[in-house]
């Protein structure tokens, strides 16, 4: 099986993202003389609960929805019963809401515990499970409560994705486009090569585009893990796509995927983003089985965007695109946000 580790290494942690790792081999990433508890949701112990259920399991609910100060409440009393301690390590086996509320709570249990990732979704291990951010939503809106802390380790098994329904195995892809357009002109050459091949999950395919997307995250995250400077980089689509997300409810992907192209739309007119370019990214996130269009008013994504956690007083920071691969942050005085 090919296996490529990446280990970005942070002022706090070195972490290590293993790609083409089988979760069968989960036991030899744990501690030996630590008590292992596993996070996960009932549709993992569908598919995989034989092998889980070989260590004490916190099963919470599936969705957005759930990705609350609740839920984290029901963690927290389950880790109590088991009566797990600093020498405990936990493990979140799932996709992006599950390793964000795992990795909040083992942050925040004890005042933090080890844990690490067994990422089961593409979106998860293409981005969510990779960089340290844990929370969870507060009052309806986005990861307004969280952490930077790094799991010690992210297993991506490919052979996992085979098991994802086929929008939540779409939504992925588009947290790989935010990658390339931001970063890497030849990786989203190559998604315009593939794009047919990558929906239809050509392993070869989409295990170049897990690696290649994790070394841009890893790269960006271990020079700026706090989100101070060029981290804010990976936010490309996601202020207004939060907003998309909270308003209408579709998946993160979705909503991202119309975020970046309302925020294409503003580099054009603000930073010169060529206009053929704009065309080839709304070709390809279509080809994709992505939207690029939502029927949500202006008025009301600009009202959810000013409850961004990235405000600062009056002025938020918003990722445009020079080129396709280049990409700039642009701070912008709440007035004069607007969306065309």
């Amino acid at each position: 099986m090919y296996q490529l580790i990446i280990q970005p290494h942070t002022a706090e942690l070195q972490s290590q993202v293993v790609i083409g790792e089988s979760y069968h081999n989960l036991a030899k990433y744990l501690p030996p003389d630590k008590q292992a508890i596993i996070i996960t949701d009932a549709n993992i112990l569908k598919h995989y609960g034989d092998f889980f259920r070989a260590w004490s399991v916190i099963e919470i609910g599936m969705g957005e929805n759930n990705k609350t100060l609740d839920t984290l409440a029901c963690i927290y009393s389950r880790l109590l019963e088991l009566n797990a301690d600093r020498s405990s390590f936990i493990v979140a086996a799932g996709g992006g809401i599950l390793c964000d509320l795992a990795g909040y709570a083992a942050s925040t249990y004890m005042r933090g515990v080890p844990f690490g990732f067994v990422s089961t979704t593409l979106l998860s291990q293409v981005d969510a499970s990779v960089g340290g951010k844990n929370g969870v939503n507060f009052g309806g809106y986005k990861n307004m409560i969280g952490t930077f802390n790094q799991p010690r380790f992210v297993l991506c098994d490919s052979s996992m994705l085979q098991t994802l329904p086929e929008r939540e195995f779409i939504s992925g892809f588009a947290e790989i486009v935010k990658a390339a357009a931001i970063r890497d002109a030849a990786l989203f050459h190559y998604l315009e090569q593939n794009a047919e091949k990558a929906v239809a999950r050509d392993p070869e395919v989409i295990r170049h585009l897990v690696v290649e997307s994790v070394k841009i995250k890893a790269d960006v995250v271990q020079h700026d893990e706090r989100e101070q400077g060029d981290r804010r980089i990976l936010n490309f689509g996601h202020t207004f796509g939060h907003a998309i997300e909270a308003l209408t409810g579709i998946s993160h992907g979705e909503a991202v995927s119309i975020g970046m192209m309302i925020a294409a739309k503003r580099s054009v007119t603000e930073c010169g983003f060529p206009i053929q370019h704009l065309d080839r990214l709304e070709s390809l996130l279509l080809r994709l089985g992505l939207p690029v269009a939502a029927n949500v008013s202006t008025d009301d994504i600009l009202r959810m965007m000013l409850k961004d956690k990235k405000r600062e007083k009056d002025e938020m920071y918003f990722v445009l695109l020079s080129e396709i691969g280049k990409s700039l942050i642009r701070k912008t005085h709440v007035e004069k946000i607007k969306i065309s």
